[in-house]
């Protein structure tokens, strides 16, 4: 079964499309200035197309995000819109549609290592779809430190920087200490046994001694990217 509330159609915000297993909703950008994204994981690759599909029809001028895509999900979604719309398959992030032209940034996404890069690619990819110049700078972790001072200058001329990184988390303090934009930090589950699958990054960067700091969840490359919108006051609606 599918329905399309009469809001819907009018543009509201509280518009949404029901598919029976699942409402989409298409009014997010109206309301809260964000755009909607479909999280796969737990989904199959049927459902995973058909959330993208509602999301495409009610907003054909913007690309439709799904993340955490499997192999089998990312091929079911290349299968359903090839040749229909151009398709980005990257780190588990399935892109439906044109990307738009940047509003605003630069966002520097600042990852560790390139064992943190699938979390940083989501969050470069998501803040891009959501209108932003997102900008990847990796490899730059505490371990080769002369490696992130190569690229400070670059990061002083960010709006926002989100910084990626596992083991032992300190690269966010770092970084906050080194430039004035807002830093969102992203603890990744890499390392060694007591890293605790992410916990101690968290914990790390939850302790910082840069003030400031904002802290998304574990391996959340999505949510660092959603804060940068809100932070750089991008509007999703068109």
């Amino acid at each position: 079964m599918e329905y399309q509330r009469e809001a819907g159609l009018a543009g509201s915000g509280d518009a949404y499309r029901d598919l029976g297993w699942a409402k989409i909703d298409t009014g997010r950008p109206a309301r809260t200035g964000t755009a909607e994204a479909v999280y796969a994981a737990g989904k199959t690759p049927e459902q995973v197309v058909g959330a993208l599909q509602a999301l495409r029809q009610a907003h054909p001028g913007r690309v439709a995000v799904a993340t955490r895509c499997g192999e089998a999900c990312a091929a079911a979604v290349r299968e359903a819109f090839e040749g229909a719309d151009p398709v980005l398959v990257e780190s588990g992030v399935c892109a439906v549609g044109a990307f738009p032209e940047a509003e605003a940034g630069p966002l520097a996404v600042v990852c560790a290592g390139t064992s943190d890069l699938p979390v940083a690619l989501e969050a470069q990819l998501v803040a891009r779809a959501n209108g932003i110049d997102a900008r990847l700078v990796a490899d730059v972790g505490v371990a080769g430190l002369h490696r992130l001072l190569d690229k400070v200058a670059e990061l002083r001329e960010a709006a926002c920087v989100v910084v990626v990184a596992g083991m032992d988390g300190a690269l966010p303090s770092v970084v906050a200490g080194l430039v004035s934009a807002p830093v969102v930090a992203v603890p990744t589950s890499v390392g060694y046994g007591a890293a605790f699958g992410g916990l101690a990054p968290l914990l790390t960067m939850l302790n910082s001694c840069s003030p400031g700091v904002t802290v998304v969840n574990i391996d959340n490359g999505f949510g660092a990217a959603m804060a940068a919108v809100r932070i750089l006051g991008v509007k999703a609606e068109r």
